[in-house]
């Protein structure tokens, strides 16, 4: 398989996480968005949504949206799964994740930010302001859930489809300078997980197309 990537795309990055972790050999192509190769012609023809992550499968089929890859690996790869056998346990990673998937991420992302600067006019005091305030919202309900874990992982003893998706969220917070010291539980899950060697080697500056300096 195929993994179109974006060396600092927390989607991607999502992504790297799980297969690592299920142990899924993939080749990595390199999607740069600062360059907008995603909106160039022949990355629209392999994926119309223009996004990145992109997952071609062996039969040269292409999956879009990080969520839909998840589920297609968790559903094909069965030997090291992500998401509990209990339904109700399913729910709750399901719920976790989608705190960060549909309540964080879409309205952080690069694009989003693009349009308050450049159509909004909004300066860079606003545009940080705003990505903070949706880190809080968020964070803070996940926090009050980890708190009722063992603090390894976001849930029961091993890392999970919710890992999956939280350590990219913590990782670019912590990039766009948003303070999170008030979140133990977050943290100490996320210091835990970069310490296993599938999160290290989907981190960011492990990628190919992470720049030297």
């Amino acid at each position: 398989m195929k993994l179109y990537t974006y060396y600092r795309s927390s989607a991607a990055y999502r992504v790297r996480i799980a297969m690592n972790l299920k142990g899924i050999e993939y080749d990595s192509q390199a999607v740069s968005l600062l360059d907008k190769v995603h909106k160039s012609a022949p990355y629209l023809q392999a994926n119309p949504q223009g996004l990145v992550p992109a997952l071609e499968l062996d039969d040269g089929s292409v999956v879009g949206q990080s969520t839909a890859i998840l589920e297609y690996l968790e559903e094909t790869h069965c030997n090291t799964p992500l998401l509990p056998a209990d339904p109700a346990h399913r729910a709750q990673v399901r719920s976790l994740a989608n705190t960060i998937a549909c309540d964080i991420h879409p309205l952080n992302n690069l694009r989003i930010q693009h349009y308050l600067r450049d159509e909004l006019g909004a300066d860079k005091s606003q545009v940080d302001q705003w990505y903070a305030r949706w880190i809080h919202t968020g964070f803070g309900s996940i926090e009050k859930e980890l708190g009722q874990g063992n603090g390894s992982f976001c849930f029961d003893d091993a890392p999970g489809m919710a890992d999956c998706y939280l350590i990219p969220q913590v990782y670019n917070a912590i990039r766009f300078n948003v303070d999170i010291d008030q979140y133990a539980a977050i943290l100490s899950v996320y210091n835990h997980c970069n310490t296993l060697e599938a999160f290290q080697r989907a981190h960011p500056d492990q990628q190919a197309d992470c720049p030297s300096s």
